[in-house]
């Protein structure tokens, strides 16, 4: 058995074991300190060996990785882990209960599914630029897709309208935050990735790579002014959702401009 699969085995069972922990607690209603301890534990533990099974699946045979598969597990492996360490400021079992059956759902599927996307021989650090890039704009996909819907539960509760689907969602002010933990994360990933092209990338002429860089830092002012604005101003609600959009639209121009000037008008 492979060190990946084995980590990956281990992921599970722990994943399991935080799941069968946390739902415990919410049907006896209980928010003791032994219970929620043990409950991170094992989610801690879990998430280490999602990252090792992740990595091992990214870099393997001498070359890099980056199909849906690797860069799935990996994405999911860093949102488990964002959703733990939120816990441990707060109770957020909700959002434990939410989350890793999707984290699950990653690791069976990078087990199982084969990938067919053809191995890269990179420079560590172009490699490493690539990585931050994919997870930095995986998460912001993330967070904008759940601004989305704050938008849409804002509306309701606005409306006082009840869509019995919300009661399946975690309360609005812990989506809220975990949103901000993510453009957190994310925006930590983009600086790095920046600042990693800045230094590793020499041909910027290469499939619109200035075009992206120059999108990913308007992306990423807009992103720092959102957060500013949240840490000083308190800023929320409708402003966070306006500005998660904005720094997420000029990501795709960034991304898909490139890419649709690149192959139908040169």
């Amino acid at each position: 058995m492979s060190s990946t699969t084995l980590t990956g085995i281990i992921a599970l069972l722990f994943y399991v074991g935080t799941l069968l922990l946390q739902r415990r607690s919410v049907n006896l209603g209980s928010a003791r300190s032994g219970t929620r301890a043990g409950t991170l534990v094992a989610g801690f533990i879990g998430v280490a060996a999602h990252f090792y099974s992740a990595g091992s699946l990214i870099y393997r045979d001498t070359a890099y990785h980056f199909g849906v598969t690797e860069v799935s597990t990996l994405i999911f492996a860093a949102i488990t882990l964002l959703t733990l360490l939120s816990n441990i400021r707060r109770p957020a079992g909700s959002l434990i209960l939410a989350v890793l059956p999707l984290a699950i759902l990653s690791i069976l599927f990078s087990l199982i599914v084969p990938s067919t996307y053809p191995p890269q021989h990179l420079d560590t650090g172009i490699a490493t630029h690539v990585i931050l890039s994919i997870v930095a704009y995986s998460l912001f996909s993330i967070a904008a897709l759940q601004s989305i819907f704050l938008a849409f539960q804002n509306y309701q509760l606005k409306h006082h309208h009840v869509v019995r689907v919300m009661r399946l969602f975690p309360p609005l002010q812990d989506m809220e935050r975990l949103l901000f933990e993510l453009l957190w994360a994310a925006q930590i990933l983009l600086s790095l990735a920046i600042a990693a092209g800045f230094l590793f990338v020499s041909d910027w002429g290469a499939q619109g790579l200035a075009h992206k860089m120059f999108f990913s830092l308007l992306a990423w002012v807009v992103f720092t002014g959102l957060l500013v604005g949240r840490h000083v101003l308190g800023w929320r609600g409708t402003t966070a959702i306006k500005g998660t959009l904005t720094g997420f639209g000029l990501l795709l121009i960034g991304f898909y401009g490139s890419k649709f000037v690149l192959e139908f008008i040169l």
